[in-house]
């Protein structure tokens, strides 16, 4: 339910006005961002990238600007374009990706770009509906590359945008239920002449200003026609229903070491949780069950010593590892690999084996410091 806005008669906001001040303020406040195409730069010709859109945006789904920088820097740095990316290893997108997190984003990542290499000449197709059937593209994405790279008018909302308009228009109705309406208010705005840069507005006037907590409403340039603001409390918005508690999982890993400091490896399934990444050896836990926490569900015979437990929290589970470690020698077991301890930074290792790993030697996850420099 959204509340009137009590200085229009017809209860909607002016919409040349909201626009138009929007798209003023993030030409002069907008962020830098390594994947955008500022608004000087497009006035003068320079058009977005479609791969490089692509690419961010399916990096940044449930993950931070800053966070997302590095990565992204060396995504393209190795692969400048989807032609590029598609002929990669599957292996090697995923070593990159390691502790990005939300693994499956990776795999849908690599299938799209062998779609759009193998059936669409390199090109990505340049309206929302054409978008939404690459593999990895939701409607959010599809939106977010059509008004980006393309300049189509579609509503792109995000987190950042859920907020920015549940306090403009005040809508009462709690996320998730309230996302169609939110949609329909921001498609109400959307111009027909700068799509992609009122997109990147919302998104940016949510992150910088618009802001969950103590929102600095007296710079924002739509202040006059938010109606959270007029009621004076705009931290009340956007109303979310409560949420479940996550279900608590406990498994155990076991920490091969090798004389040299090598790590045994294995490869977990393509398809699931984790899918595709490396991990050492653990027990049958999942989101639905748990797994065995001693060392009696160890994958082989050693002399396995505690160390300690791990936590990670999942999108919808939080996990408890013990951890065991052993020294053993010999070659790997079927299935398995030795990695030595130059490799063990490089592998596809999710942020969880890191935790695990450090855990059982502090230090083993980290990179050497190069050649005559202290670290």
């Amino acid at each position: 339910m959204r509340n009137p806005d009590p200085n229009s008669p017809s209860g909607e906001t002016h919409v040349p006005s909201v626009s138009a001040r929007l798209l003023a303020w993030y030409d002069r406040h907008h962020r830098e961002l390594p994947w955008r195409i500022s608004p000087v730069a497009r006035a003068n010709g320079i058009e977005p990238d479609p791969y490089r859109v692509w690419l961010s945006e399916i990096m940044l789904q449930q993950t931070t600007v800053a966070t997302v920088k590095s990565y992204y820097h060396s995504f393209v740095e190795r692969w400048p374009d989807v032609e590029a990316l598609a002929a990669a290893p599957t292996e090697e997108v995923m070593k990159a990706w390691a502790g990005l997190g939300y693994y499956s984003r990776a795999r849908n990542l690599k299938k799209c770009a062998d779609t759009v290499a193998g059936e669409h000449g390199g090109r990505f197709p340049d309206t929302e509906a054409g978008l939404a059937t690459l593999p990895g593209i939701g409607p959010y994405t599809a939106a977010a590359i059509a008004a980006i790279a393309f300049d189509r008018a579609a509503p792109v909302v995000d987190g950042n945008v859920e907020r920015v308009f549940t306090r403009l228009h005040a809508i009462e109705t709690p996320l998730p239920a309230a996302k169609p309406e939110i949609r329909a208010a921001v498609a109400r705005l959307v111009p027909t002449d700068r799509p992609g840069d009122f997109a990147q507005a919302t998104m940016d006037l949510g992150a910088t200003l618009c802001t969950p907590r103590r929102p600095r409403c007296v710079l924002c340039p739509v202040r006059e026609n938010c109606v959270a603001v007029r009621l004076g409390d705009p931290e009340r918005f956007p109303q979310k229903a409560p949420k479940a508690e996550k279900p608590a999982r406990k498994g155990a890993a076991f920490v091969a070491l090798a004389p040299d400091g090598s790590v045994l490896l294995r490869r977990r399934p393509e398809t699931g949780l984790l899918g595709g990444m490396s991990e050492v050896p653990t027990t049958a836990w999942t989101a639905r069950q748990d797994g065995g926490t001693d060392r009696s569900s160890a994958p082989f015979a050693a002399d396995w010593k505690p160390c300690g437990v791990v936590s990670h929290v999942f999108t919808h589970f939080s996990l408890q590892l013990s951890v065991f470690q052993a020294a053993i020698d010999g070659a790997a077991p079927e299935g398995y690999w030795w990695s030595a301890p130059a490799d063990l930074p490089g592998e596809a290792l999710p942020t969880v084996m890191k935790k695990v790993l450090e855990a059982a030697r502090p230090g083993i996850t980290r990179k050497s410091p190069k050649p005559g420099r202290t670290s």
